[in-house]
């Protein structure tokens, strides 16, 4: 069996109606997959003017708005017509990439057919609701997040950190990693480019800390402008450019006033931000992987990170970066001066990191997922499936 015999139908909430890291990286899969010859189609919410055209067929199914969140939608159901769809499709493979309602429902239909069924794991939801004052409800996401993917025949993880996470958390006894890849010809260090800054109103000599991400609370914005502040009372020279849009602009401009928004960049653009800043500074506990931190690192950047999933598999404590308890505001400053102060300190660190995110290829990843779809496939059909009732 090769790729060449999968027919995947691949379920998300979000396809490519809102851009993220995610969601580009189901993208990515899908060029892969149908360049390997393997049938696929996606059953996800759509909207009349999506961020990027999405790769494959898109089935859409019925969603409604995030509230409070209105650019996500939530989906509802999988109706007759999609029922109907997928039958007529006859898939040997489900891919489920969120957990909510068309996820659910999707696993529910894959055990009843009888379909082997995997999910990709991209984010930490468990972890949002710190930034909503509703961590005391963490332990019920856990649990249900728990009886979700342990309905699935195999859990596939972005990060070795992230997949002794979900093995801790007790969330599926099979878990496979499906990491991320970079695109060199986009992020490399030849993308630097000081006019471009000098057009931004940076200096050529002085330090840029960077922030790349989509603009909410739940990626630390409020650690990030707490720490930037630490370095103003210190009066270590630096200057903040944030590349990326989002429903939080407005609050982050409020409090980084002497910060440079660059909005949403993409492709090349994108590359050439990256890499004409000095370090980037990512403080989110909630990124499964970190596609900002490992593109930072390919523009030979260091990376300050809050130890957390995703980032303690790239970042390298001391030589690729530095790794910061979370939320230690203090500590992040201390990093971050180091690097501003010393050139010497940001090349050597720089240079480490580029060797790193030189080990990470689309292809080499996707391919990775690829023998995880057979490996599954073949279990489910020899019956080795643990029954839920034995997961300790």
């Amino acid at each position: 069996m090769d790729a060449r015999d999968l027919r995947i139908a691949m379920f998300s909430g979000n396809y490519n109606y809102v851009r993220d890291g995610a969601n580009q990286a189901l993208n990515r899969l899908a060029d892969y997959l149908l360049r390997q010859g393997a049938a696929l189609r996606v059953y996800s919410p759509t909207v009349e003017k999506p961020a990027f055209p999405p790769m494959g067929e898109v089935v859409s199914v019925p969603a409604l708005p995030v509230p409070r969140r209105p650019e996500y939608r939530w989906p509802l159901m999988i109706p007759p017509r999609v029922k109907r769809d997928i039958k007529a499709f006859r898939p040997n493979i489900f891919h489920v990439a969120s957990p909510e309602i068309l996820g659910h429902r999707a696993v529910t239909l894959a055990r009843k057919t009888n379909v082997p069924v995997i999910a990709s794991v991209h984010t930490r939801f468990e972890t949002y609701l710190r930034y909503y004052g509703l961590a005391f409800m963490e332990p019920l996401v856990v649990a249900a997040l728990r009886r979700f993917y342990r309905r699935c025949d195999a859990i596939f993880a972005p990060s070795d950190s992230m997949a002794q996470l979900l093995r801790e958390q007790r969330m599926n006894y099979n878990v496979g990693i499906w990491t991320r890849g970079i695109d060199t010809e986009i992020f490399n260090p030849g993308r630097r480019d000081l006019e471009w800054r000098r057009g931004m109103g940076i200096e050529d000599e002085v330090p840029v800390i960077g922030f790349v991400g989509r603009l909410v609370m739940e990626k630390g914005l409020d650690v990030f402008s707490d720490t930037i502040d630490q370095l103003e009372r210190r009066q270590i020279p630096h200057k903040v450019l944030v590349v990326g849009h989002g429903p939080a602009r407005d609050w982050f401009e409020k409090r980084l006033p002497n910060g440079i928004f660059a909005g949403f960049q993409a492709g090349p653009d994108l590359g050439r931000a990256v890499a004409s800043m000095e370090m980037l500074f990512n403080p989110s506990v909630t990124e499964t992987f970190g596609n900002v931190t490992l593109e930072a690192m390919a523009c030979a950047l260091p990376v300050v990170a809050a130890i957390a999933t995703g980032s303690q598999s790239l970042v390298t404590d001391g030589a690729t970066g530095r790794l910061i308890r979370a939320w230690a505001v203090d500590g992040f400053a201390d990093a971050l001066a180091l690097y501003c102060q010393d050139a010497d300190a940001r090349r050597k660190a720089g240079k480490a990191g580029l060797e790193v995110s030189r080990r990470y290829g689309w292809d080499q990843v996707n391919q990775a997922l690829v023998d995880g779809y057979i490996r599954t496939i073949r279990q489910h059909a020899a019956g080795s499936r643990m029954p839920i009732s034995s997961i300790p």
